[in-house]
């Protein structure tokens, strides 16, 4: 059985033909299926359009107590999934569907990670644009691992669905920790639909926030732009040092007020962007020690009508 677990925040025009469009697809093939909606704390109809889905049979929805992020949400469909292998993609069908019969025919191959790469993002703007690439650029030299059109597009064997849930972080970044844990992995290509429906939830400030939280996550190198700007500035001290003291014995020494205040200056910026990159890192390690559940859930619905015995609560 395959589980396709659709994350959901204020999609309630989409749900609906979201079900259809990947029911008609997989009942087609033959292929046995559940789907699985998380409504990640949406403030519109979404619950309700989920819930009205519930006798359609094969359908399980999750709604959290609040928004809790994209992450959560696919953490959380992984948890409740049945399926010998769970398909991720968005709600809004911009992943296309029919991947996702590729996708099945891999595993069936044995592949036990099949991951969806973009050949294009779709319409988006410039700035858009430039801010996604500059972040998976960023993000592929921390993790050593190609993310240049990495999406949260991807086919997990239940294996690698496991391995992934006992990982401890609060905070995970699914599209890096599934090609971190390695098995054997296909590669799909596919073309980013354009939204029928609605508008990206995404704002130019939770991008930015995702970035940040993403990069610390999974990497230090941040920590080491402290160490390696200590040095650079280190050896730059040196050769002005050297200047000043051949301008004092040469005679030509200079008042040196506007050089005192500009390296006063740049030496507290240094510090002070320093002090901030160690202070997230240390506000990140918080969170992990606090040990919070990553998601809590309000609700449980499926077509069943059956109570799930899992635990509202999940680290």
């Amino acid at each position: 059985m395959i589980s396709v677990i659709l994350p959901a925040c204020n999609e309630e025009k989409m749900i609906e033909k979201a079900y259809f469009t990947i029911v008609e697809l997989l009942r087609a093939e033959k292929i046995i299926y559940e789907i699985i909606f998380i409504d990640d704390g949406s403030k519109d109809g979404t619950w309700d359009e989920i819930r009205s889905l519930e006798q359609r049979g094969a359908v399980k929805g999750i709604t959290f107590s609040r928004n809790f992020g994209k992450e959560a949400a696919i953490m959380a469909g992984l948890t409740y999934a049945s399926g010998d292998c769970c398909v991720v993609m968005d709600c809004d069908l911009q992943h296309p569907p029919k991947t996702i019969i590729e996708m099945y025919r891999l595993w069936e191959q044995g592949y036990e990670v099949i991951d969806g790469v973009k050949k294009n993002r779709g319409k988006e703007s410039g700035l858009h644009r430039i801010a996604a690439q500059t972040f998976y650029r960023l993000i592929s030299n921390a993790t050593h691992l190609d993310m240049s059109n990495a999406s949260d597009f991807k086919l997990l064997d239940r294996k690698a669905v496991d391995v992934l849930l006992r990982l401890p972080e609060r905070q995970p970044f699914f599209r890096a920790l599934s090609s971190w844990i390695g098995f054997k992995t296909a590669v799909i290509e596919f073309e980013v639909q354009e939204r029928e429906i609605g508008e990206s939830k995404w704002s130019l400030k939770s991008l930015i926030k995702y970035a940040l939280t993403n990069i610390t996550s999974f990497s230090t190198i941040p920590l080491h732009f402290v160490t390696i700007s200590g040095f650079l500035f280190l050896i730059f001290s040196m050769i002005l040092g050297i200047q000043m003291l051949y301008f004092h014995y040469s005679g030509r020494a200079l008042e040196g007020f506007t050089t005192i205040i500009i390296l006063l200056l740049l030496i507290g910026s240094i510090l002070m962007i320093g002090l901030g990159i160690v202070g997230y890192y240390i506000a990140k390690i918080y969170d992990e020690v606090k040990g919070r559940p990553r998601y809590i859930v309000s609700e449980i619905a499926t077509s069943e009508n059956e109570k799930n015995n899992k635990d509202s609560f999940n680290i």
